[in-house]
């Protein structure tokens, strides 16, 4: 509805909070005006007139109006006063507007009113619903909550002024999501519904809850939200086994701390609620163990002896499986534990044979005669077959084959002698292998303590190194001298030392026995001299107390030396060759000259000697077939470097030693095995051609070897023979010169197309 106020000065009165406070003194005022949002009307909205007592109405006052929206929103009727909103208005934009209003005069424009604001405030009408937010909610609550638990609170907020009517006052109501949650209408606390809510059975509620303005009456707009409920768990379920017996087969060669089987309980919590201890309450020999696997929760059972199926091959398990975490508000619910029994079937298996001592000791004497027991050890079979038994050293413990063992009866004997002094105690292993089964063998340790015998006499301790002063006086201790023995005595040893009957008269030293296992020699007078004796050879006699007792007789060598005033020793052994008085240091200096001069010579002569060459072959063996090194073949020419290599020459079954110098003449004989005997040589042209020439060339080989001034033998060129079984004989014309006949070359055309050339060249020679 329009409001119209006009008032004048005599007639204001109080208005309510929301009004602009009345101005004083002027002879117009006004209340704030309302104007409804959201107008839809065609018209301009009438929202209210000013009007001044000042205006007698004969058009001599003009009214203005500025402020927010004055020229583009609002606009006023100069002459009448009468205001209207040209535009809809939006109450969630701007609530209200401040404009001034004013009365001048028409023709001066002088304000016949002071300025005056006053407010045009924005009516609500319901035109927003409410809205949720925060958007899609998740919230969780224990499992098992009371009734009325708190979950979560949903909040709505209405874009409406709250100050106005009902359009922004909101009520909760839950659209989806009973029976089992409930929400308040005012708060939107949303809270449980039913009692004991199991999450076992279903863990996850989605709710629909709605918010409306109006206080929910009819015409109110509303909004909706999704709220997801997760109920957490609690330990409110106990462990179960799903059997109430296991049945497991292990073999009896299982080895210990090895699994022997798994077994579950089942637990329909989660997480730490359904964590499980298991433990073993029946057990028999406490053969077993039993550990809870964390990732799986499975109870793992592992051996702690050593199965036997011979003793028992069966055993009963009993195993409780309980709770980790127990929660008191549940325990009145039932025990959180459960049992189960598991039986364990032993398995026979093949066994190696076992010894009936793992460690037998023996002792023996060192003098012990060969073949003499020792002891005896002992396997069986600990299978039901009870297999015969076969026993042997494992040699890599007795690698002196000192000790043998008899194959059935396990007896231990000496097959050599036994010396404790290279080693006292032998360290055996014994193996026992089943006759049946010979794959199957079991170890025994033997340990064998040689006990020892007085067979070795006492010697020095060390070897002494005496030193004897030329001015040693009579009854002085030169040397303190004590023994060993590589025997053991049970009672320690006893050392008695002695001279010789046959040294002690003798006037240089005596010896005295210090019955502590040591002994001093002592000199018997003084004046020794390294000129008459450099060195004393003392022998002692020592003897042990054993039984038998044995001794020894050990050499002490003393050495005179030349010692200063103290005592102590400058120079011993051997004296220094001296000169005889009447050679001077330069004759000295002229036979020394003379040496080197010598000496000089003779490297001369004999470097002389080394450079001088010796003839390749003597003069009395020269031969001019011998000199001849080029013939007229089809070798290879100046290129052809190994034309005449002796190794080329060689039979291929002949090996030349690598080592052998071939620049000096050869130490040995001959480098190959020449025929002893000429006669029993078959002739040259009874053999194959290979042979004749082997022997060709062993033959001058051996003329070079034993030849000392003749070159080495592998710079030998002699090509004097050629072979047997040519049809064209020889061609060489060397022969041609020791015989006047002609030659007749007719032949040479009937050798074919290769020979040619050679017979053109001398039948055209002929010619000439």
């Amino acid at each position: 509805p329009e409001r119209r106020n006009c008032f004048n000065q005599a007639q204001h009165t109080t208005v309510g909070p929301w009004e602009m406070l009345r101005r004083h003194k002027r002879s117009w005022v006004w209340n704030q005006f309302f104007v409804l949002e959201e107008y839809t009307g065609e018209e301009p909205l009438y929202v209210g007139k000013l009007h001044s007592d000042v205006d007698k109405g004969d058009g001599k006052v003009k009214y203005v109006l500025s402020g927010e929206g004055s020229t583009s929103i609002f606009t006023i009727d100069e002459n009448t006063g009468d205001i209207h909103a040209t535009k809809r208005l939006d109450r969630e934009e701007q609530a209200y507007y401040t404009l001034q209003a004013q009365a001048v005069d028409r023709i001066t424009n002088i304000p016949v009113e002071p300025r005056s604001e006053f407010l045009v405030k924005v009516q609500d009408i319901n035109d927003n619903e409410p809205k949720f937010m925060d958007g899609h909610y998740m919230a969780e609550v224990p499992e098992m909550s009371e009734l009325g638990t708190m979950v979560v609170q949903v909040a709505a907020t209405d874009a409406d002024d709250p100050t106005y009517g009902n359009s922004a006052r909101v009520v909760y109501s839950i659209i989806s999501g009973q029976p089992y949650f409930s929400v308040e209408p005012k708060t939107g606390i949303i809270r449980t519904a039913l009692p004991n809510m199991d999450r076992e059975v279903k863990d996850q509620y989605v709710l629909v809850i709605q918010a409306k303005d109006m206080v929910g009456q009819m015409g109110g707009l509303s909004g909706t939200t999704s709220v997801t409920i997760t109920l957490t768990d609690v330990n409110d379920n106990p462990p179960h086994f799903s059997r109430k017996n296991y049945q497991y087969t292990v073999l009896e060669s299982l080895p210990v701390a090895s699994v022997v089987a798994r077994v579950k309980a089942v637990d329909a919590d989660i997480g730490p609620n359904a964590e499980m201890e298991y433990r073993i309450i029946e057990d028999g020999p406490g053969l077993f163990k039993i550990t809870t696997d964390e990732d799986t929760q499975e109870g793992v059972i592992i051996l702690q002896k050593p199965l036997d199926f011979e003793t028992k091959n069966s055993f009963n398990v009993r195993i409780e499986a309980t709770n980790r975490n127990i929660e008191p508000a549940f325990v009145h619910l039932g025990s959180f534990s459960d049992t189960t029994s598991v039986k364990v079937t032993v398995k026979d298996v093949n066994e190696s044979p076992v010894f009936s001592t793992q460690l037998s000791r023996m002792v023996i004497s060192e003098d012990a005669r060969v073949g003499t027991s020792i002891g005896r050890v002992s396997a069986h079979d600990p299978d039901t077959s009870n297999s015969a038994i076969r026993y042997s050293i494992d040699r890599n413990t007795d690698l002196e084959r000192i000790f043998n063992v008899d194959a059935l009866s396990g007896v231990i004997s000496i097959a050599k002698p036994l010396d404790r002094e290279v080693n006292s105690v032998h360290n055996l292993t014994i193996l026992a292998m089943e006759s049946q089964d010979p794959t199957k063998i079991g170890k025994g340790f033997v340990a064998i303590t040689v006990l020892d015998i007085n067979d070795n006499a006492p010697v020095f301790a060390i070897a002494y190194e005496t030193l004897l002063c030329e001015n040693a006086a009579p009854g002085q201790v030169i040397q303190t001298i004590s023994a060993v023995d590589k025997d053991e005595s049970p009672s320690g040893h006893l050392f008695y030392f002695a001279l010789p009957a046959s040294v002690v008269s003798n006037s240089n030293f005596t010896l005295r026995d210090n019955k502590d296992n040591t002994a001093s020699i002592v000199t018997k007078r003084g004046g020794f001299r390294r000129q008459e004796q450099m060195l004393y050879r003392l022998p002692v006699l020592i003897v042990d107390n054993g039984s038998p007792a044995l001794s020894s007789t050990n050499t002490l060598s003393v050495n005179v030396c030349d010692c200063d005033s103290d005592g102590v020793a400058q120079s011993c052994g051997a004296m220094p060759y001296t000169l005889p008085a009447g050679l001077s240091t330069g004759a000295l200096v002229a036979i020394l000259g003379c040496i080197i001069t010598l000496l000089v010579m003779v490297l001369m002569i004999m470097s002389m000697r080394q450079r001088k060459k010796e003839p390749l072959i003597l003069e009395e063996e020269r031969d001019v077939r011998e000199n001849t090194v080029l013939y007229d073949d089809e070798g290879g020419g100046e290129e052809d470097t190994e034309a005449f290599d002796m190794v080329a020459l060689r039979n291929l079954n002949v090996i030349r030693d690598p080592k052998v110098r071939r620049d000096v003449i050869p130490d040995t004989h001959t480098f190959f095995p020449y025929p002893t005997s000429s006669s029993s040589q078959p002739v040259h042209n009874t053999l194959p051609d290979n042979v004749v020439f082997q022997k060709f060339i062993w033959d001058h080989l051996k003329d070079a070897d034993v030849e000392p001034s003749a070159p080495p033998y592998d710079s030998l060129q002699t090509y004097t023979f050629e072979g047997s079984g040519s049809v064209a004989e020889s061609l060489s014309s060397l022969e041609s010169l020791s015989t006047d006949s002609e030659q007749n070359y007719d032949y040479l055309s009937t050798w074919g197309p290769r020979f040619k050339k050679l017979a053109d060249l001398y039948v055209w020679g002929e010619s000439l």
